[in-house]
């Protein structure tokens, strides 16, 4: 056998479902999943433990997600049947203009991910607090033990996560941002098995533990991070920290084929997976094979007019509501539907209009009283460590969500001080009749309501247990592009993707560590007469189910 150091982490992966009764959390690392199970088994609920498995992702895959970025939470409470929207992402600073970014020498039609601008005020550190706060049962003290224990005493970095952090890129990049030498220590990032600690980042959840996030918004955190951001141009403010509160909201649904799809609505693309799904429902997908090139096509198409709306109406719901009723209607569902052919790709489509109007992580939770909470959490651009700026002292880096904003004047999603961006994170949930079916989803930028669309068509459609759901290969619409390039991940059949072409699709096969691009999901069911849970875990990634 060889040395460990010398051993190859790269693997193909198939996975059965996991079958349990008590309580189950998915996560895309087993350390992190671990931690959320130990608070199901110390009596939290599903709300506790989906906010420690967040922050032990935070811990174990630091350039995805963590507390210097944006959250969002679906939750179903077991009394009421009611699936509560929390909106935990943040605001562009109030005195940020689309002159300034132009100012800075920004010439496109959006905020590059590394410019300054790009950051937002992140809403994770409140975002969690709040969940815990409105259906928790524990204080953060105990919720975020783990990532404090883990972050300032070490951890092994997982195979996965660490064939990008011990890469040359990872190492050329972190070495050329400031306040990121915990990240990159003696001048070499971590790979796998390789120990690390994040002492600044145990101090930023130890601070937060004790203290409640009004220490991370108003407190000595805040200087910090202000004072972090301004040195490099930012207009933040300590005001904009301060005034930063996280949203409750009704979430968004549609009907398909009896069972309810549910989303967080705008400013999250959920409703882009919804529009599709609606499309779709007109079409006999269930009769035909998985990898019937019509079939993919079908969905790539209603995938393609789901991204037309959502790229011009998914917004900040406060400035610019979108027209829902209309876009989630099947009358509108039918219009759209008729635009698509089986043998043709469609030139790029636009948005419709009503005729009345001028790297990312996601877990899963379900406890044994039936509570599930579906969660995610994000820096955005996952290769960068979201802005690549970290918090002198603090040891986090902070989102770059701002990069989702349109530089144009009168669009929907147009940057404005106090304003919320586009999103791409999602969480989703299924019911039947108001009782829980479960929580799922699929991460990785423009990936998401394109997963979501994928797996809730191999559940429902094809009848696939939540695992084999997870493993089926899948496509993509790249960037949420209407007109985008059409990424065939490996197990699709040549002669699929040289139909697709003969159909007028732009094909490009994905294979080995690049399938990485078609994200990382989660999902679990719950039978509701016997208790007994079905779990799934992402096969393309270190995530594992943890059951009692």
């Amino acid at each position: 056998m060889k040395p460990m150091k010398q051993m190859n982490f790269d693997f193909a992966s198939r996975r059965s479902m996991v079958v349990a009764r008590r309580g189950m959390v998915s996560a895309s690392n087993p350390m992190a999943a671990q931690a959320g199970l130990r608070i199901l088994q110390a009596g939290g609920n599903a709300a506790d433990a989906a906010i420690a498995t967040a922050a032990m992702m935070n811990v174990f895959e630091p350039s995805a997600t963590g507390i210097g970025g944006d959250c969002f939470a679906l939750y179903y409470d077991a009394k009421s049947k009611k699936v509560t929207a929390m909106n935990g992402s943040g605001r562009a600073p109030k005195a940020l203009t689309i002159e300034d970014v132009r100012n800075s020498g920004v010439e496109g039609n959006s905020i590059p991910g590394l410019n300054v601008h790009a950051i937002t005020v992140p809403g994770a550190a409140r975002g969690w607090e709040s969940l815990v706060k409105r259906f928790g049962t524990m204080p953060l003290t105990e919720v975020l033990a783990d990532a404090i224990f883990y972050a300032d005493n070490g951890f092994a970095v997982a195979p996965g996560y660490g064939a990008f952090w011990g890469s040359d890129y990872a190492r050329d990049f972190l070495l050329s941002r400031p306040n990121a030498d915990e990240y990159v220590p003696n001048g070499k990032t971590p790979g796998a098995g390789d120990i690390i600690r994040l002492k600044g980042l145990a101090k930023t959840f130890r601070t937060v533990a004790n203290e409640g996030a009004d220490a991370y918004y108003k407190g000595d955190i805040a200087k910090n991070l202000v004072a972090t951001v301004q040195e490099r141009g930012s207009m933040m403010t300590l005001e904009d920290l301060a005034s930063h509160e996280t949203t409750w909201d009704d979430p968004i649904e549609t009907d398909y084929r009896s069972y309810t799809v549910i989303e967080h609505p705008p400013n999250g693309q959920g409703l882009a997976a919804l529009i599709a799904l609606n499309i779709a429902e007109g079409w006999n997908l269930g009769e035909m094979a998985w990898d019937d090139p019509t079939k993919v096509h079908l969905m790539i198409e209603a995938m393609r007019l789901a991204f037309a709306d959502g790229k011009q109406y998914i917004a900040d719901p406060v400035t610019n509501p979108p027209p829902l009723d209309f876009l989630l209607s099947k009358t509108y569902a039918e219009e759209r539907r008729a635009m698509v052919t089986e043998d043709k790709a469609m030139s790029p489509p636009s948005f419709g209009a009503p005729k009345n109007t001028s790297d990312t992580i996601y877990l899963c939770v379900v406890d044994s009283n039936g509570n599930a909470c579906s969660f995610i959490n994000s820096l955005y651009q996952g290769g960068t460590f979201g802005s690549g700026v970290a918090v002198k002292d603090y040891g986090f880096f902070l989102q770059n969500r701002g990069a989702n904003f349109v530089l144009e004047e009168g669009h929907p999603n147009a940057l404005a001080g106090g304003k919320r961006p586009y999103h791409t994170i999602i969480p989703g949930m299924l019911t039947k009749d108001g009782e829980l079916v479960g929580p799922f989803g699929v991460m990785g930028g423009f990936m998401q309501p394109q997963g979501h669309f994928q797996v809730v068509n191999s559940m429902i459609d094809d009848h696939l247990n939540p695992q084999d759901a997870l493993n089926r290969p899948r496509w993509q619409v790249s960037s949420g592009d209407p007109a985008g390039t059409i990424l065939i991940e490996e197990g699709y059949s040549t002669q699929v993707m040289a139909d697709l072409a003969r159909r007028g699709h732009q094909i490009r096969p994905i294979s080995g560590r690049g399938r990485g691009v078609f994200g990382r999901g989660h999902i679990i069911l719950r039978d509701n007469d016997t208790g007994v849970l079905f779990g799934g875990a992402e096969p393309r990634s270190d995530g594992q189910v943890a059951a009692y």
